[in-house]
């Protein structure tokens, strides 16, 4: 009986040790004179963008047929309610000249003291490719000093949504790419990038766009220039965007599922 009953407890108490190996190991409460608290925060986003829209020739939005678009941001000083101050630069200026510029073109207006919104960009994007007859694999963006900070910002953090982005005389955050090389790695990898600035840029250095450059191609990407006109100031974006080769370069690019 004696036997018997130490048989029984040496079995229990191995029962209890294989339990305890089971069951992960609590983390020890450190020593330290902190607390531990949390914070909740919900925030309801509202954008109100107007924006001017230039259809191609030809375009018809019952057809099968589906167009490249461009999404351009211009700069600081085309802020505001007045919405033609967006066409002074860039393609929303030029298809004025050419009606048969071969890109559904969006050009939103930032509102007055604020820069570019990611979520209101973004929100701005899926409605579009949403009411138009557009390529949602040969979407562009671009954008000229405020709008090149802009370009890098959202190009950069969302490579998914673009073939190609055209920064020009702006300057991006390193952890973008760093973490875009990680969080977004194919993406990034595949996403078409040509920057502009002038050699004797006054308000924004060059080396914020070659900054950019160096770090892009560091993390792999496979497509990515930077274009500099040497004697040109701030307003790099007027060669940049009246380069002919500049859109059959974005044509070149699509972006695969």
């Amino acid at each position: 009986m004696r036997y018997t009953t130490t048989l029984l407890a040496t079995a229990a108490l191995l029962a209890l040790a294989a339990s305890a190996l089971a069951q992960p190991e609590a983390m020890p409460k450190p020593q330290s004179a902190q607390s531990v608290k949390h914070y909740h925060f919900e925030k309801t986003v509202r954008a109100d963008l107007d924006y001017l829209l230039f259809l191609p020739k030809g375009y018809d939005a019952k057809a099968e047929k589906r167009w490249p678009m461009i999404l351009f941001l211009h700069g600081a000083g085309e802020r505001g309610t007045n919405i033609w101050k967006v066409a002074t630069h860039g393609p929303p200026k030029n298809v004025a000249t050419h009606p048969d510029f071969p890109f559904v073109v969006v050009s939103p207006q930032c509102p007055e003291r604020q820069v570019w919104s990611r979520d209101a960009l973004l929100g701005l994007l899926d409605d579009c490719t949403a009411q138009y007859a557009v390529d949602k694999s040969r979407i562009y963006l671009t954008g000229l000093s405020m709008g090149g900070y802009g370009t890098w910002d959202l190009g950069l953090t969302h490579p998914e949504r673009f073939a190609a982005i055209v920064p020009i005389c702006g300057g991006g955050q390193m952890i973008s790419v760093l973490l875009g090389s990680r969080d977004r790695a194919a993406a990034l990898r595949t996403l078409g990038v040509w920057a502009f600035h002038g050699g004797k840029d006054p308000v924004v250095p060059l080396e914020e766009s070659q900054r950019m450059v160096d770090a892009l191609k560091k993390a792999g990407v496979e497509d990515v220039k930077l274009t500099i006109y040497p004697d040109t100031g701030h307003d790099s974006w007027v060669e940049a965007y009246n380069d002919p080769e500049l859109y059959e370069w974005m044509l070149k690019h699509q972006r695969k599922p």
